[in-house]
C-alpha cells in the first residue's frame, strides 16, 4: 500500500477510535492518535541495525510543517551516524543540571561539578581521618585563596594559567610555603575529579616547576643542657594519653622522626636487653 502525504484537513477530519491510529506522512513520520484524542508526532528510524522511535511533540502545538522539518533533521543526523535519541538524552541531562544548579544557587550552594562542589565532596570523603585543626586550616586556605577565583567554575574548564595566577597572588604576599601547600591540595582535588570522571587532566602538573622554591632551614632545637633537662622533666610529667606519653619518652633515646615513631611496628624494634628494659619501664608492652 502506498503511503499518503498528510494534510491539516485530513488530520482534523480523522476521529479517534478504540485503538491507536497512525496517520503516516512518509519517511518514517506519522501522527499517533490515542483513543482519548491526544495527538503526537512520531518518527521511526533505524541506526546501528536497531529500530527506534522518537517523539517530535504534540499536534496542533507542533504543526505539520514543523514536524516535517524535525523529521528531516532526524534523518540527517541518522545519515551522519548520529543517534537522535542520544542527543535528546544529553539535552535532557543538561536541562536537569541547569535546573539543579539554579536551585542550588538560590539556596546559597555551589553549582554541580564546580571546583568548590568537587572540593567539598573530596573534603568529606578524603579528610575524615585528619585532625580538626588540619582540616580547618586546609579549608580556610582554599576559601581564602582559591574559591573566590575558580570556586564557581566547572572543574573541567579550569586552566593551568588560572591556577598559576592564583599561586602568584599567594607568592606576592611572601607566603611561599603556603603556595606550595595550596598547589598540592589542588592537585589532590583534581586527581579526585579524574577518578570520579569529572575531568581527564590534572591541571596542576605543568606548574610543578613554576613555583618559587622553598628555602630550606633548620627546625628549632633545644641545645642548652639546662633547657634540655627541663624538657625531659616536662615529658616525664606529661598528663596526656598513655600512647603519646610513651612516644615522648622513647623519642629522646631513638632519634627518629615523629612520623617514623608513630608508624613503627614491633618488627622494627631491636629488642636488645637495654632497650627492652627501657620500654618495659614505660609500661607500653
Amino acid at each position: 500500500m502506498s503511503k499518503k502525504t498528510l494534510s491539516d484537513s485530513m488530520i482534523k477530519a480523522t476521529k479517534p477510535s478504540s485503538k491507536d491510529l497512525r496517520l503516516f506522512d512518509g519517511n518514517g513520520l506519522y501522527l499517533l492518535i490515542k483513543p482519548n484524542n491526544s495527538r503526537g508526532w512520531r518518527i521511526d528510524y533505524t541506526i546501528n541495525k536497531k529500530r527506534k522511535t522518537l517523539s517530535l511533540g504534540t499536534y496542533p502545538l507542533i504543526t505539520l510543517a514543523e514536524a516535517r522539518n524535525s523529521a528531516f533533521d532526524v534523518k540527517k543526523m541518522v545519515s551522519n551516524g548520529i543517534d537522535p535519541s542520544d542527543i535528546r538524552k544529553s539535552q535532557k541531562i543538561d536541562e536537569d543540571i541547569k535546573q539543579k544548579n539554579h536551585d542550588r544557587i538560590s539556596q546559597g550552594l555551589s553549582e554541580l561539578d564546580s571546583f568548590k562542589f568537587v572540593t567539598e565532596e573530596w573534603f568529606s570523603k578524603r579528610m575524615q581521618n585528619m585532625t580538626e585543626g588540619y582540616k580547618s586550616r586546609v579549608y580556610s586556605q582554599l576559601n581564602r585563596d582559591v574559591f573566590p577565583y575558580i570556586g564557581n567554575k566547572n572543574i573541567s574548564e579550569i586552566t593551568s594559567k588560572e591556577l598559576l595566577a592564583i599561586i602568584q597572588k599567594i607568592e606576592s604576599r611572601g607566603a611561599i610555603e603556603s603556595s606550595h601547600r595550596i598547589l598540592n591540595t589542588c592537585a589532590q582535588i583534581f586527581r579526585y575529579g579524574i577518578v570520579t570522571d569529572r575531568l581527564e587532566i590534572d591541571f596542576t602538573v605543568p606548574l610543578k616547576g613554576a613555583l618559587t622554591p622553598v628555602k630550606g632551614g633548620h627546625f628549632a632545637a633545644v641545645t642548652d643542657v639546662k633547657k634540655f633537662r627541663e624538657l625531659l622533666r616536662a615529658i616525664e610529667t606529661f598528663s596526656g594519653s598513655k600512647v603519646v606519653s610513651a612516644a615522648l619518652k622513647i623519642a629522646p633515646h631513638v632519634f627518629v622522626r615523629p612520623g617514623e615513631l608513630r608508624t613503627a611496628k614491633w618488627v622494627d624494634i631491636d629488642f636488645d636487653p637495654t632497650f627492652r628494659t627501657l620500654i618495659l619501664k614505660f609500661d607500653i608492652f
